[in-house]
């Protein structure tokens, strides 16, 4: 392998994403988890936030300057257009963060990173990247994760759910399609095959 290869790996809450970049990982493969970046470009400081105080209210602040991610939930998440607004702000902000981090990696060398991102397409990082993978899994047995994983009711569970697209947005944009309806490990096995093949 001479060039560098970006991966893309997204997939709906639930599916087993963070199984398969853990699996990654142990192959000694760079992740970069576009969550942890989103808190990054958010923190006191940085052009990010001062851009959503700018579009949104001074309200999402708490009283020391950060960010309150559950006002500005509520805020952004009211309507479509603001949802979109937030999206206009911090995607780009969050793609800049990781193709800086990638470079950093190879620079490093790194020869393989992955782009652990639930918003990969609608962000537009798909266009970094060499491969994408997606992870899906069925509607039920995600339910049933999402509500041991994060301690929350089925009703809540359900609603994370419904903001996310279907199974079909990832079939027609991802180039690997894991369907992680069985066990960790039989999902971690798939994962290392594949990188080891690529």
């Amino acid at each position: 392998m001479n060039k560098p290869i970006i991966i893309g790996l997204t997939g709906p809450t639930g599916c087993g994403k963070s199984v398969v970049a853990a699996a990654f990982a142990e192959c000694g493969v760079g992740v970069i988890d576009a969550d942890r970046c989103a808190r990054e470009v958010v923190q006191p400081g940085q052009p990010c936030l001062a851009e959503l105080v700018k579009t949104f209210t001074p309200d999402i602040l708490r009283a020391d300057g950060s960010l309150d991610r559950a006002e500005l939930a509520a805020v952004a998440f009211a309507d479509p257009a603001k949802t979109q607004a937030l999206n206009d702000i911090t995607h780009p902000a969050i793609c800049a963060l990781m193709r800086q981090r990638a470079q950093e990696m190879f620079e490093n060398g790194c020869k393989v990173v992955v782009f652990d991102s639930p918003q990969l397409f609608e962000a537009g990082q798909d266009a970094d990247c060499d491969r994408t993978v997606a992870v899906l899994a069925d509607k039920a047995l995600r339910l049933e994760r999402i509500m041991a994983r994060d301690k929350i009711s089925e009703q809540a569970a359900l609603l994370r759910m419904s903001a996310q697209p279907d199974d079909d947005f990832y079939r027609q944009r991802a180039d690997v399609i894991w369907e992680n309806n069985g066990d960790a490990e039989t999902l971690r096995q798939t994962a290392k095959e594949w990188l080891s093949w690529l």
